[in-house]
């Protein structure tokens, strides 16, 4: 029997493996940890989708109306960084630091969004939104110092700067189309103190975070109660229910799923 030219057998032998190994890897192992992964964690495995499908319990998303607007009878998720918020395709870092203090006219500086989101927030809840840093009118508190004159840059004019004076010299607001890079950036720490805690004004690092501190989800239940007419008492308890513990006991902070609650105070 006449033997295959030895570069024939090389590449039968290649054509095998690569089937095998297809075999193997593209179509036993999917469809062994498929089966593995629906058998133990059917729940994870698709999606930990609420029972409702509404939404997923690992995935933030919006309590809004048609105009962006929260809607005042359910708890409101943290902010989202993610594309238009909480998309999975377009989650990353935002890679802004807090050296980000300077708005631009293409968007606002980090510290503006904080303060801006702050003061929503404070409004929407009744209470104080002021904090350090910021602006009775929400925006970064940050001077531009030159010689013989300061600028609140973050307050084009004709607003009214949230100093007269800084060291001596004259506050003015800031000229739109003015370029104050060659100024000295001096960000101004007011006595204010924060009540409206850092989550419901920062964005998480996927921007798709499902939960809430344990003190913006209080912040929020006198308003919830009011809004729906419930005891206080009953929203704060079922704060309780959906709040899950440090992981291992020790680690990180309690939270509560936002989600889960809202749906939870639409049951009957």
């Amino acid at each position: 029997m006449q033997r295959l030219p030895s570069w024939l057998r090389q590449h039968l032998a290649a054509l095998r493996a690569l089937l095998v190994l297809t075999l193997i890897t593209g179509i036993i192992y999917p469809l062994a940890t498929t089966g593995v992964a629906q058998a133990l964690f059917h729940d994870q495995a698709n999606g930990s989708m609420v029972a409702t499908g509404q939404g997923s319990a690992l995935i933030g998303q919006s309590f809004t109306d048609t105009d962006g607007n929260p809607v005042r009878t359910y708890f409101q998720s943290r902010p989202s960084a993610a594309g238009d918020g909480y998309d999975p395709t377009a989650t990353a870092a935002g890679n802004l630091g807090p050296e980000d203090v300077l708005d631009t006219p293409d968007r606002p500086s980090l510290l503006t969004q904080v303060c801006a989101r702050s003061r929503a927030v404070g409004e929407l809840e009744g209470v104080s939104g002021a904090r350090p840093f910021c602006t009775p009118d929400g925006v970064g508190a940050v001077l531009k110092v030159f010689p013989g004159r300061a600028v609140s840059v973050n307050q084009p004019c004709p607003a009214t700067p949230f100093v007269s004076t800084y060291q001596g010299l004259k506050v003015a607001c800031a000229t739109p189309g003015e370029d104050y890079a060659a100024g000295r950036t001096v960000p101004i720490r007011g006595d204010a103190k924060a009540v409206v805690p850092a989550d419901a004004v920062t964005a998480s690092g996927s921007g798709l975070d499902p939960h809430i501190s344990l003190a913006y989800a209080r912040l929020q239940a006198p308003r919830v109660a009011r809004e729906r007419g419930l005891d206080q008492a009953r929203v704060e308890q079922l704060i309780q229910q959906h709040t899950t513990g440090r992981a291992l006991g020790f680690m990180g902070e309690p939270a509560v799923n936002v989600l889960e609650l809202n749906l939870a105070l639409d049951r009957p």
